[in-house]
């Protein structure tokens, strides 16, 4: 399982079967503004914070999950887009 995560916020935003379909669904949030869901940080400095997103591989089959792996993918903020992969 493949989770997309707001490192910044410890935030679970979605979760894919693949790391190509989550990286499909970034692409897609890219395009929306920045102050706009699902981009719009919950803190209460919001107009000053971002989003850090990390695709998160997991191994389901275990109780806790267990991370497999972890890249940073995208970065979202009042600048704009910028992606790391």
């Amino acid at each position: 399982m493949f989770v997309i995560d707001d490192e910044l916020h410890a935030e679970q935003m979605a979760e894919s079967d693949s790391f190509g379909e989550a990286i499909e669904q970034l692409k897609d949030w890219s395009t929306v503004p920045w102050d706009q869901p699902p981009h719009r940080a919950p803190c209460e400095g919001w107009r000053d914070c971002g989003r850090r997103y990390e695709i998160v591989e997991y191994d389901d089959k275990h109780v806790p999950w267990r991370e497999l792996s972890r890249v940073h993918v995208l970065d979202v903020s009042k600048s704009g887009a910028q992606w790391l992969v």
